[in-house]
């Protein structure tokens, strides 16, 4: 594969590097893992509704973002979130993306809990200056063995083979690469080395270890040389299709967990609240757009996040769709999708019933999540509809 040439610099939005979109300023909050605390979802609603435009976007790494902010209003931002403990590192915040397998070690199927290597991964990014020159789409995947996370995408990424062995995924591929559990923080911090040092050695643009000529066979060689690995014969891994469950989930412990998708992956403040409240303490954002609420006694507060507005329904048409910003908040897109997708689900009109599908405002048809997914795209003069992989 050619490096692919870049016609402008990495301007991937963080919470400092906002992106000027046509209703304000854009910011992008990491959140590792989708994890993070009632009292953090609380800090970053507030700021929503006091800079932004009043409401939080779901992205598809289980990141949050605002939109609607007035220039300069980053500064402030950016103190919130620090005094919250969501920017450990303004040299390195753009590029702290990593999904996490949704409530692993709560629920079966999972060889081993992940979560412990969120923060692990996390720190051992932000503790490396070096690293901070990642481009802003690297992406880490972190999958207990279920496949939730291991198919989407990720620059590297880890899935447990079995309680002792864990396998390094490159470009979302097996790398052949084996390691325990303990040493697997250090393994996928070293492919992620090895990525930025072939990135500069080929003197590429390229955003994505994919893109790179050969990209992941040097990353195995390089990785390779730089600490004890084993190989194994590559093979194909889990690759479950992007969880879109929704509703009341009993864990291992016998104790409950709350999903709640939040349609178009736009949560108002008052909704966020209400989850933070809900909540035992901790919450994960997932890559499907929704929140999952752990270690709750039963499923009690089902019927209080429905009223408001929230899916817990696992057979709504909401778990079905997506869609990018549309109009007003994209200058580029041909029509408000929101309003159109949100009508079609009212009046049951989808376009393609019971189906993935994302609508999109022009072809850029940013916001697609990864799979097999009917494309409903805005022409202008209403919607072009095509299924496709990606």
């Amino acid at each position: 594969m050619s490096t692919p040439i870049r016609d402008r610099a990495d301007a991937c939005p963080g919470a400092l590097q906002t992106h000027a979109a046509a209703d304000g300023g854009l910011a992008r909050v990491r959140v590792p893992g989708g994890l993070l605390s009632a009292g953090q979802l609380r800090v970053v609603a507030g700021a929503a509704r006091e800079l932004g435009d009043g409401a939080l976007e779901l992205t598809s790494r289980g990141n949050l973002q605002l939109r609607g902010l007035a220039d300069g209003a980053e500064v402030e931002l950016g103190d919130r979130l620090a005094a919250a403990g969501l920017l450990p590192s303004e040299t390195h915040e753009r590029i702290r993306n990593v999904l996490a397998s949704t409530l692993s070690g709560r629920v079966a199927g999972g060889a081993l809990d992940v979560t412990p290597w969120v923060a692990a991964l996390d720190d051992g990014l932000c503790a490396d200056p070096a690293l901070a020159g990642l481009p802003g789409r690297y992406l880490a995947t972190l999958d207990d063995g279920r496949g939730d996370v291991a198919g989407l995408g990720g620059d590297v990424g880890l899935v447990a083979l079995d309680a002792g062995t864990v396998a390094l995924t490159l470009a979302g591929a097996d790398s052949g690469l084996r390691c325990t559990p303990a040493d697997a923080v250090d393994l996928v911090l070293a492919a992620t080395r090895a990525f930025l040092a072939e990135r500069t050695a080929q003197e590429s643009t390229a955003w994505r270890l994919a893109e790179l000529d050969d990209g992941p066979a040097r990353v195995v060689e390089r990785v390779a040389t730089s600490m004890s690995v084993s190989r194994a014969k590559v093979q194909g891994l889990p690759r479950a299709e992007v969880s879109s469950a929704a509703g009341v989930v009993r864990q291992l412990d016998g104790r409950t967990a709350l999903v709640a998708v939040v349609p178009l992956g736009r949560l108002t403040t008052y909704q966020a609240e209400l989850l933070a409240d809900t909540s035992a303490g901790t919450l994960q954002v997932t890559p499907n757009r929704a929140v999952a609420v752990p270690d709750l006694p039963d499923g009690a507060a089902a019927s209080a996040l429905t009223a408001a507005g929230l899916v817990l329904d696992p057979e709504s048409p909401w778990l079905l769709v997506t869609a990018c910003a549309g109009r007003p908040g994209c200058a580029k897109s041909l029509a408000d999708v929101r309003a159109d997708a949100t009508h079609a689900v009212a009046t049951a009109t989808l376009p393609a019933d019971g189906a993935r599908q994302h609508w999109a405002g022009c072809g850029r048809r940013c916001g697609r999540p990864r799979g097999e997914v009917v494309d409903v795209v805005a022409t202008g003069s209403g919607y072009a509809i095509g299924t496709s992989a990606g």
